[in-house]
């Protein structure tokens, strides 16, 4: 029985809170505000909580756009497990470009070529690494543990605020009406039966309706208590947001300056392997010219043949560039790919160089970078 009259007690006021919420919504019954402070902090915090996850969100797919090692990550962290090291997409692909380069033989220019793309792809891919690692645990772990933990506490506290506010409400609406009908029963007595019986029922209904509201009151007051404290305690929880907002920015700084970090580490690689293949395409220039000469294609309609590109040292040409090209000293022009610019030789100059204008700028070129126009 004690079980049976839990469980009535605990249905009731269920459908008493339901009931209350049904009718706040339809308009047919009292709702009692929240103070302005407090309604805007839970906006504030509200605004806080979905934003932050849309931020969260949208940095995994950045790190990790591959949504099934996402969901991967995701389990081995619901299971409290390490998250297996997983080699990056540059890794991978310098790997593969290495394994070639010895499959081809490193003394080839292809196999050379390819064990040098090979080595600075497998950089790229160590600094990507080092980048996921520190935006993962400088950035989206705090974001994380907000809202894992923090907001999970917030939303608790906010949806037993709601409750004590609905038992409130209720409490409201019960005096309500225990007053009118009090006040019903003293203005409307019985004077037309006269026996004595009917006397002490008449008195025996008021007390009893005294009495209801008695007992009305007292609940309302032990439920404004109980909202009044939980409103506090929300209030303390809502105001911790602007701690958690700080917390955030140093973790976005942190995060850009990881992103700098990286993109700049990718930049300086790049360089170096512009560097390194420029070196590499001059120093194989001569092979390439007398190879070239040896050949017996025919031209291209637009194009010249090799042995064709000694020029009289008054005659000049236009010629497209095939490749860009860093000037190396003062003497040689810097190239970019399909500009076209005047070329023409001098007596006694290398044969696998040409004297470049562009603009105010001139300069010696090699030949196996220009491709001259007819």
């Amino acid at each position: 029985m004690i079980h049976l009259s839990f469980y009535w007690r605990f249905f009731g006021a269920l459908s008493s809170s339901f009931l209350q919420f049904t009718e706040e919504k339809l308009g047919q019954a009292e709702k009692t505000e929240l103070d302005t402070h407090l309604e805007n902090l839970i906006s504030r915090a509200d605004n806080t909580k979905n934003w932050t996850e849309k931020i969260f969100r949208q940095t995994e797919v950045l790190l990790q756009p591959n949504p099934s090692a996402r969901i991967e990550e995701f389990f081995y962290e619901k299971l409290d497990k390490k998250v297996p090291s997983r080699i990056t997409n540059g890794e991978l692909l310098g790997q593969y470009m290495l394994e070639a380069s010895r499959d081809f033989g490193p003394e080839t220019p292809y196999g050379s070529t390819l064990s040098t793309v090979g080595e600075y792809q497998r950089r790229l891919g160590g600094a990507e690494r080092e980048f996921l690692l520190t935006s993962s645990m400088n950035f989206l772990t705090p974001l994380r543990n907000f809202l894992e933990g923090d907001w999970r506490t917030i939303s608790k506290e906010k949806r037993l605020l709601e409750n004590r506010r609905l038992d409130l409400d209720i409490c409201k609406a019960r005096l309500k009406k225990a007053k009118q009908a009090e006040a019903k029963a003293a203005a409307a007595p019985d004077f037309q039966e006269t026996r004595p019986r009917n006397y002490v029922l008449s008195a025996s209904a008021s007390a009893l309706l005294s009495e209801e509201v008695d007992k009305a009151e007292h609940e309302l007051r032990i439920a404004q208590t109980e909202f009044d404290r939980q409103a506090e305690v929300t209030r303390l929880l809502l105001e911790g947001i602007s701690s958690t907002h700080l917390n955030h920015l140093r973790c976005l700084h942190e995060f850009a300056e990881a992103q700098a970090k990286y993109y700049a580490q990718c930049h300086q690689f790049m360089l170096e392997l512009q560097k390194e293949l420029n070196g590499a395409s001059v120093a194989a220039a001569p092979s390439s010219s007398s190879t070239a000469s040896s050949s017996a294609a025919a031209p291209r309609p637009d194009s010249v043949a090799i042995e064709d590109m000694i020029l009289p040292a008054t005659g000049t040409r236009k010629a497209r560039v095939l490749y860009d090209y860093d000037a190396h000293d003062s003497s040689e022009l810097s190239l970019l790919a399909d500009e076209v610019i005047t070329v023409y030789t001098v007596p006694g100059m290398d044969p696998d160089w040409l004297v470049g204008e562009k603009g105010n700028q001139k300069g010696k070129v090699p030949v196996t970078y220009l491709e001259l126009l007819s």
